[in-house]
């Protein structure tokens, strides 16, 4: 057995070490049987953290006396021994296949991009078509792609239960920080280079993990994909209209492109729509998650063992339905222009029925939470509607004095000032999440100081996070960057150049605020982030994340039981989960899962 030492916690795994593929096949090979041993004592049901992993790549490369730098590649190899076989047991429908686009012969590739990738089966002249075409023929579904959008949308819909993926190491490390927290057993082959261009893969390799198959094992590595797909679903027909019926038509159009014509179920259609829109439904999941920690966390285990009450399922609807309306209003109050890549609603039907769309999803969270009060008892269902109206009370407090910041003609910030609106304006949402879970598995009065300790530290990182995220631009919520800027936003970067810069530099970020300055946005734009990067705002908000990040995790330390302390953990890396660098033009295998800190 590979000796292995004690890892940190918060030993963070420097990028360099995931740069190098052994050259040599004999080296890879190696590398491989020996990650095989390392990972055949490890209890598959409590799954693999990051940490851990790390510590067993380090034992495996000291045992062979190999460099470190080929860290990621010994980490990937013990990673697939791990799942291996798990994504064995799994059906090869239920499977999916990903192809890096950089595998494609780079000489005048015949093949079309559609819908789902490169349609490269009729081809043949790439290692593209050979893997692409078995795993077809066996039953999977593949995507041949530039990008990774999709894949976790096709993870939490439930179409598939198992990834078989190639991608270079850059990739594989950004994976292991990202969708990797979905739990969905995987295995995956580096690319031999990351170049991007005509790279090689050990295509045997490739088609051994494509080929894999075994009896279901004994044990199952636990996982929140079945708790994720199941916040996702609420919002999907019939379940959206079962749980919380409509009023003015018994079911929604079924194919209809457009509101049936009745004013009455138009208004009503378009508010479903919304609500059934977009987004990571982060906060019903939420909820949905803590309800199933406390219950001894059957979730995590299998979807046929989610015991979840349909006033569960309501109340996380009633969650969601709050934060839609609260997106409505907040974006006719910034104006903005889209909202999950398209356009608002009041840039589609006009501000005064936005406004009243908004206030119409507000009165059917409240009636969802209502309306079961028999089922979840008198005390409880009043408990809930409570925190929920403290959190609305609370998010207008935030957005209010945000609104009043952007039209005073002072426009000096303090960070301190930042976040107390943030404080106001993200944390509730989660707090609300969070609490309505615990208390609707029982008595929440132990969990208080966790519950707002926790919720206000998660929220203000992740409003941070969303925050820098606006100076790219995103497919999420808003396409334009920088509109934070445009709208004249409280924000904490704009707090912190303000604290950050002095005499003429300082003046002119102001100046740079007038609403006449902001109608060249092309050119205050370039100059308002020529003036962050000089008083170091992106390298101060980096570290605030982390700072809180921190703190959110010294918080769930200290909770019991473990798998509410589990949840808690996944909750900080998965909402507060970077995009440290563009998307790399391959896709993202799920190489392990990160469900509980060490």
């Amino acid at each position: 057995m590979v000796p292995a030492a004690d890892t940190p916690k918060d030993k963070r795994l420097s990028s360099a070490a995931f740069k190098v593929v052994p050259q040599a096949r004999e080296m890879r090979d190696r590398i491989r049987a020996v990650a095989a041993d390392v990972a055949r004592p490890l209890d598959r049901g409590a799954g693999l953290t990051k940490p851990q992993l790390q510590q067993l790549g380090e034992g495996l490369l000291k045992h062979l006396g190999e460099p470190e730098e080929y860290l990621g590649f010994a980490m990937v190899c013990i990673a697939n021994e791990f799942w291996r076989e798990q994504v064995m047991a799994v059906p090869f429908e239920r499977r999916l296949m990903l192809l890096p686009h950089c595998l494609k012969n780079a000489e005048g590739c015949p093949a079309d991009y559609d819908e789902f990738g490169l349609d490269c089966r009729k081809c043949g002249a790439c290692s593209v078509a050979d893997f692409k075409t078995r795993a077809e023929d066996l039953g999977y579904k593949v995507l041949v792609s530039e990008g990774t959008p999709i894949v976790l949308k096709i993870i939490v819909s439930g179409h598939v239960d198992a990834i078989v993926g190639v991608a270079c190491l850059n990739v594989l490390e950004k994976a292991i920080d990202k969708i990797l927290l979905a739990g969905i057993p995987a295995v995956a082959v580096p690319l031999l280079s990351s170049n991007c261009r005509s790279t090689s893969v050990d295509e045997d390799w490739v088609m051994e993990l494509i080929d894999l198959k075994t009896p279901p094992p004994a044990v199952k590595t636990r996982s929140y994909v079945h708790l994720m797909r199941a916040a996702n679903q609420l919002f999907e027909e019939p379940e959206l209209s079962r749980l919380a019926p409509r009023a003015r038509s018994a079911k929604p159009q079924a194919g209809a492109t457009t509101p049936a014509v009745d004013p009455l179920v138009q208004h009503e259609t378009i508010a479903y729509q919304w609500l059934a829109q977009g987004g990571k439904r982060s906060r019903p999941f939420i909820t949905l998650a803590a309800y199933d920690a406390l219950k001894g966390a059957p979730g995590t285990t299998s979807a046929e063992s989610l015991q979840l009450p349909d006033g569960v399922k309501r109340s996380a609807l009633a969650i969601e339905a709050f934060h839609k309306a609260s997106l409505v209003h907040d974006d006719i109050e910034d104006d903005d222009e889209y909202r999950y890549g398209q356009q608002t609603l009041h840039r589609q039907y006009g501000v005064g029925p936005a406004i009243n769309l908004g206030d119409y999803l507000i009165g059917l969270g409240y009636r969802l939470v209502g309306r079961d009060r028999k089922e979840l008892g008198g005390d409880c269902a009043a408990d809930i509607l409570n925190r929920m109206a403290e959190a609305h009370i609370k998010l207008s407090e935030g957005q209010g004095a945000e609104l009043l910041w952007r039209d005073a003609p002072d426009k000096t910030l303090t960070p301190l000032d930042a976040l107390k609106i943030y404080a106001l304006k993200t944390a509730p949402a989660f707090e609300a999440a969070l609490y309505s879970g615990i208390r609707l598995a029982g008595p929440a009065d132990d969990y208080e100081k966790m519950i707002a300790e926790f919720s206000k530290t998660l929220g203000v990182a992740f409003q941070i996070l969303n925050d820098l995220k606006d100076w790219d631009g995103d497919s999420d919520n808003k396409l334009l960057a920088g509109q934070d800027v445009l709208g004249a936003r409280p924000t904490l970067l704009l707090a912190l150049a303000l604290e950050g810069l002095n005499g003429p530099d300082r003046a002119e970020l102001l100046d740079l605020l007038h609403p006449k300055a902001l109608a060249a946005p092309p050119v205050s734009l370039e100059r308002v982030r020529g003036l962050f990067e000089r008083a170091g705002v992106f390298a101060k908000a980096d570290k605030l994340v982390d700072k809180y990040r921190a703190k959110a995790e010294a918080v769930a330390d200290e909770t019991e039981p473990t798998e509410l302390r589990e949840l808690l953990y996944f909750l900080v890396d998965t909402v507060l989960e970077r995009q440290t660098a563009p998307p790399e033009p391959d896709l993202h295998p799920l190489p392990l899962l990160q469900i509980a800190k060490p």
